[in-house]
């Protein structure tokens, strides 16, 4: 998973995974949508697909990515317990703002 996090840590790649949500697209494709060149999106999907994050099917002169969802699957369920630890705090957090507002509603009564 640290191979990961380097990989999605380039912001063109994160961009790439993005366009990808939507379907499979076809290396033109992203590279029109992207405003890049060619040879440095296909750069940025080797090392998407090295690192398992992309998959590439061959239909006939084109080469077609997609997401692969198992790893960032495994970065959600990374991440599950920092949510559980935020959520709490948030929580928390609006318990105290509602505390205080409702002391300010006393005190102005």
């Amino acid at each position: 998973m640290g191979n990961t996090f380097e990989v999605l840590a380039e912001p063109n790649r994160r961009r790439i995974l993005d366009e990808l949500r939507a379907g499979e697209r076809p290396v033109n494709e992203l590279v029109q949508i992207l405003g890049m060149s060619q040879p440095g999106v296909s750069r940025h999907l080797r090392v998407l697909r090295e690192a398992g994050l992309v998959e590439v099917r061959q239909d006939a002169q084109r080469r077609l990515y997609r997401l692969r969802p198992d790893p960032l699957q495994e970065i959600d369920a990374w991440l599950e317990p920092y949510r559980r630890f935020w959520a709490d705090r948030l929580d928390a957090l609006e318990a105290h703002l509602d505390r205080q507002a409702s002391s300010r509603k006393d005190i102005e009564e």
